[in-house]
């Protein structure tokens, strides 16, 4: 199937519409694994660049993610881009309510469910995300970007161990969000410092098969700068 820009389209977009007709249409279902580079540029018959683009473009709306060294997998066969821009308008406290809701059902799931790359990738997004902070494990001022990635490969880890399709796409819409408040609040020094040693304590919960301890470890976690975040709306 040979695609060819229209106007002023680009072959990307064409690319990405391609693609997002494919995932309409459930050709990958969701958790599925797409097909490689290589395979979809013979498919489409363009270039292997111009797929990568697309696909880039397809992970940053949240319809696929990538693994390294796994491929890309499905994550929504439906565009969030609605549901996505009314999500990044709301505040923070508004995210981290929403982090809670998921993010600690997502806890005691994994630790009834997790298998042990679950384990492993959650331990290496916290062991990436140290190597970017300070002696006392808080982020150097110009690493605030990539310490944010690092934390929101811990988090989407814990998520993906619940082994819950539906949770993982929600989540995965929400993913931006979650990292624009992050780094905004990072970013304040009104706002309490990362314990990684909460990060570390939903881990080993999780590891135990203690699905209470899972959850509350992770309500714990982010209940602080709820807290925190209350506490400066009260005081405006």
């Amino acid at each position: 199937m040979a695609l060819q820009a229209a106007g002023r389209r680009s072959l990307v977009d064409t690319v990405v519409d391609a693609l997002r007709s494919q995932l309409a249409a459930g050709e990958w279902p969701v958790g599925s694994r797409i097909p490689t580079e290589h395979a979809l540029a013979e498919q489409l018959q363009v270039g292997r660049n111009t797929v990568r683009e697309a696909v880039r473009v397809l992970v940053h709306a949240g319809m696929l993610r990538s693994r390294q060294g796994e491929g890309t997998f499905v994550v929504s066969t439906a565009d969030p881009g609605d549901i996505m821009r009314g999500v990044q308008r709301a505040g923070i406290r508004d995210v981290l309510e929403l982090r809670i809701a998921l993010e600690a059902e997502a806890a005691r799931l994994a630790a009834l469910r997790h298998e042990p790359a679950d384990l492993a990738r959650m331990r290496a997004a916290l062991d990436a995300q140290a190597g970017f902070a300070d002696a006392e494990g808080q982020p150097h001022a110009e690493n605030l970007e990539l310490y944010a990635d690092h934390d929101i490969a811990f988090h989407m880890a814990v998520v993906e161990a619940a082994h819950n399709a539906a949770l993982t796409a929600t989540y995965g819409w929400f993913s931006s969000s979650v990292r624009e408040a992050l780094v905004t609040a990072l970013d304040d020094g009104a706002m309490p410092r990362v314990s990684h040693g909460d990060h570390r304590a939903v881990v080993d919960a999780i590891a135990a098969g203690d699905p209470e301890a899972a959850e509350r470890a992770t309500r714990a976690l982010l209940e602080k700068p709820k807290r925190a975040v209350e506490a400066l709306l009260a005081a405006r």
